[in-house]
């Protein structure tokens, strides 16, 4: 597991030094649309970047070096040799689009590797704070600092679920989105505050961190929750996370809390319908 994670932290580190030189040269510090640097997927507001492709194809190159027998699940350009029986890794070059395009400093690089669908390592990598979060199953989880400073990762000590600090994120679409609306509306009065951060990624690190208390988000796909499930699970946050094949359409789905209000915070999510699928 440890040889595992170590590639993971290599290559994501790798791609988020292209993401952080790649930026600039692009935008300028606008976002650009229409001239082929931006396209749209899923919906109009579901945007992919030039820089998105590129880097997967930084991370799949890397791994086709390191370790080429294995199987690889990207966000942009699917499966390559994908199965859930043996190694495969799954690949968010940058999670967090719309913050990316717009230079708001909250979009990461995630890789995960999973063997028969379980995640055992992984590494996220924070592109705009240098940040690089870390974990291996059994292992526990870390983040590193640009400095070259290491530190174990640890959940939160909140044990009153009023005052959690709750991070989630929405669809692109509008039906999904106006479930998710009403959802958040139940649950706002019954916790300290809610966040928006826009990388599930860095929410589900950040709850690993003790930075938020839980998160819950509906329609992830692998990419999205893979690595950072799995670095919270390590940290000691109760997760619970979709299938390995599921697919954002489903939307299923995925949660981390703290400990000290894991029961309660699930009780609360479920008295509001958060526990049920949003398919759209």
């Amino acid at each position: 597991m440890d040889v595992l994670r170590e590639v993971a932290v290599r290559v994501a580190t790798r791609a988020a030094e292209h993401v952080r030189r790649r930026r600039p040269e692009v935008f300028g510090g606008e976002p650009i649309e229409g001239d082929g640097a931006v396209q749209s997927k899923s919906t109009p507001t579901d945007p992919v970047t030039i820089v998105d492709t590129e880097t997967e194809s930084v991370l799949r190159e890397l791994l086709a070096r390191l370790r080429p027998q294995d199987a690889v699940l990207g966000e942009e350009e699917g499966s390559e040799n994908d199965s859930l029986d043996g190694v495969r890794w799954v690949l968010d070059p940058i999670d967090g689009t719309v913050n990316f395009m717009y230079g708001i400093p909250a979009y990461a690089v995630s890789v995960a590797v999973q063997i028969d669908g379980v995640s055992v390592a992984g590494a996220v990598v924070d592109v705009a704070r240098e940040l690089v979060y870390s974990a291996a199953l059994g292992r526990g989880a870390t983040v590193e600092r640009a400095d070259g400073t290491q530190e174990q990762l640890h959940c939160s000590g909140v044990t009153d679920v009023s005052m959690t600090l709750l991070a989630t994120g929405f669809g692109y679409g509008s039906g999904r989105r106006a479930v998710q609306g009403a959802i958040i509306s139940e649950l706002l009065p019954q916790v300290r505050d809610i966040r928006r951060i826009g990388s599930a990624a860095l929410d589900l690190c950040m709850v690993a961190s003790g930075v938020v208390d839980a998160h819950f988000e509906h329609g992830l796909s692998p990419w999205d929750w893979a690595a950072g499930g799995l670095i919270a699970a390590e940290a000691g946050a109760t997760v619970r996370l979709p299938a390995a094949d599921s697919t954002s359409a489903q939307g299923a789905v995925t949660l981390a809390a703290a400990p000290g209000v894991s029961n309660a915070f699930l009780a609360v999510l479920r008295s509001a319908g958060a526990l049920d699928p949003i398919p759209g």
